[in-house]
């Protein structure tokens, strides 16, 4: 059972270092000093973008991540 677990917290820390390694910053490029004209267009379709996939990716890997930790130290 543990194994299990030790399986899914390594997995879930590659997937999340990698996650927020690949997103951009909140001011990167020139869509930072422009400030919201492409954004209020592509705000509807967030979910569906490329930003909003690895949001989404780093939060489910985050919730595993502290799931398993606490699954693990209550085994013990």
């Amino acid at each position: 059972m543990q194994t299990i677990f030790y399986i899914l917290i390594v997995i879930a820390s590659l997937v999340l270092i990698a996650s927020v390694l690949l997103q951009s910053g909140k001011s990167a490029g020139l869509s930072g000093s422009i400030g919201g004209g492409a954004e209020s267009i592509w705000g509807k379709n967030k979910g569906r973008s490329y930003e909003g996939i690895l949001s989404k990716l780093t939060t489910a890997s985050a919730i595993v991540f502290v799931i398993s930790a606490l699954v693990l130290t209550a085994l013990q």
